[in-house]
């Protein structure tokens, strides 16, 4: 175990390696002080023992201030998702960084950067390798590790994947999606930066990490179209260059765009591990490439079922766009409703949801569904419920189970409809200044294209029926007796 009189500085706390890094330490009771642009967005989402304070890399006074008193600094930041030219800007922070450490009589820098060799790195690694020798250069002792992709839900890499893998049935695959790299899950590259807290102070090492399997961008996509029960086509073409293909990603997948195509430049790079000591060294197991993907995608089904919906609604502001939310592969289409009533009340309709209720609003296109299920092998609406006033964990609702259920405050019902995905109805009540607030959402997390254009063939009328149905929930829940 690390030693419990350390004091640490976290950058990069709302990242998404920062972000787990955070969690981890929190719950081995390490106290942590964040620094963040605005501190007012990331106190709510720390524990108690952790301090937020307002600091910018690019300012070397808020950083002499944040470092007071600090032992090990964390810096999880870098530049790539900026305009302009972010080796500049990943060049004055790094300095900022290590001058301010020196300073502040800060003992280890620990930095995470990326892994790759030779005199024809891409900018983006190359700037990366840059940030940890102006580190090290500072003359504070800094362990740099450079990690391979990086497996995980969130993680860019995964992400631009999944958004491949997902969308095209069929893809070109160039020379460089076949180049060797070393994949290593979240979990481990948590592991060990939490190690490096352990760590001999005063010396400072390079250690390369990747997962226990050497693969190709093409053999992680083989893997997570497998594990999602996707068939995928991979056509080699001997032509499209790096920077053509992150053009094609671009339209591909437009939300990874900006820092994709930095990145994809980068595949023309091998990103395997040379040197082996950091596994031996730091008393790490990584694990291979399989496993780190259903790790993820089980990660994400915990996270996304423990994400509460109207936080995530409210924290969005009022803007909505067609189609629903993409949390990383699912779509997601949720709405409120205020009641002037108790919780009770307002969850008194959603209770008796589904069986000789039905279903608020379109009953007979629920109906209509439910023939068309049973066309298609499915259960169909006939199996109603086992009671009209109470529910359980594991009960049916019609062609929907019971997959949690909290009385007088949450419902999330499991599709068990033929449908080519997975998708759930989830409703929440929450007390709200004089009264209550509902929230519905419709959550569709599709197989391959055929599920994405099952959702958007299908969201006018979902738009219709789940907005009626709210409707008529809160419209019941005013006529409710006080329990």
């Amino acid at each position: 175990m690390h030693k419990p009189e350390q004091r640490i500085l976290l950058t990069g706390a709302t990242g998404y390696v920062g972000g787990r890094l955070l969690a981890q330490l929190e719950r081995s009771g390490q106290p942590v002080r964040c620094l963040a642009r605005q501190p007012e967005f990331l106190r709510p989402r720390v524990a108690s023992t952790t301090q937020v304070v307002r600091g910018d890399v690019t300012d070397r006074q808020s950083l002499l201030a944040a470092m007071q008193g600090v032992d090990t600094a964390y810096y999880l930041i870098h530049s790539m998702a900026a305009n302009g030219d972010f080796e500049e800007r990943d060049r004055e922070a790094a300095r900022n960084f290590g001058s301010a450490a020196r300073a502040a009589g800060v003992r280890r820098i620990v930095y995470l950067g990326g892994l790759g060799s030779g005199s024809n790195l891409s900018p983006h690694l190359a700037s990366r390798q840059e940030v940890g020798r102006i580190l090290r250069e500072s003359s504070v002792a800094t362990i740099e590790f450079r990690a391979s992709i990086v497996i995980g839900s969130g993680s860019l890499s995964f992400e631009m994947i999944r958004a491949l893998v997902d969308r095209l049935p069929f893809m070109i695959i160039p020379k460089w999606v076949r180049v060797q790299a070393q994949p290593i899950a979240i979990e481990d590259v948590i592991a060990y930066l939490i190690a490096a807290l352990d760590y001999p102070a005063g010396e400072s090492r390079i250690f390369e990490i990747g997962g226990a399997d050497v693969a190709s961008y093409q053999d992680i996509m083989k893997e997570y179209a497998r594990q999602r029960g996707l068939r995928r086509f991979f056509v080699p073409v001997p032509v499209l260059t790096p920077r053509l293909s992150s053009l094609w990603l671009g339209l591909v997948t437009p939300l990874y765009a900006r820092v994709g195509r930095k990145l994809v430049d980068s595949l023309r790079n091998e990103t395997v591990v040379r040197d082996q000591t950091a596994s031996a060294v730091l008393g790490i197991a990584p694990r291979g490439l399989r496993e780190a993907i259903e790790r993820a995608l089980t990660n994400e089904d915990k996270e996304f079922a423990a994400t509460r919906w109207s936080d995530a609604r409210s924290s969005q502001g009022k803007v909505k766009h067609w189609g629903g939310t993409r949390f990383g592969s699912r779509l997601v289409d949720t709405r409120t409703a205020y009641v002037e009533r108790t919780p009770a009340q307002a969850f008194q309709p959603i209770r008796r949801i589904g069986g000789k209720t039905g279903w608020y609003y379109g009953n007979w296109m629920w109906r209509v569904r439910g023939w068309l299920d049973l066309l298609f092998g499915g259960a169909g609406m006939r199996r109603g419920r086992r009671d009209t006033e109470t529910m359980r964990p594991g009960d049916t609702v019609d062609f929907w189970r019971v997959e949690a259920f909290e009385p007088d405050h949450f419902l999330r019902l499991s599709a068990e409809m033929k449908i080519p995905g997975r998708a759930w109805l989830q409703f929440e009540v929450d007390a709200a200044d004089e009264g209550s607030t509902i929230c519905q959402t419709a959550i569709f997390d599709p197989a391959g294209v055929l599920g994405l254009l099952y959702w958007y063939s299908l969201y006018p009328i979902h738009e219709i029926l789940f907005a009626g149905m709210l409707r008529r929930i809160a419209r019941e829940a005013c006529n409710a007796r006080e329990v």
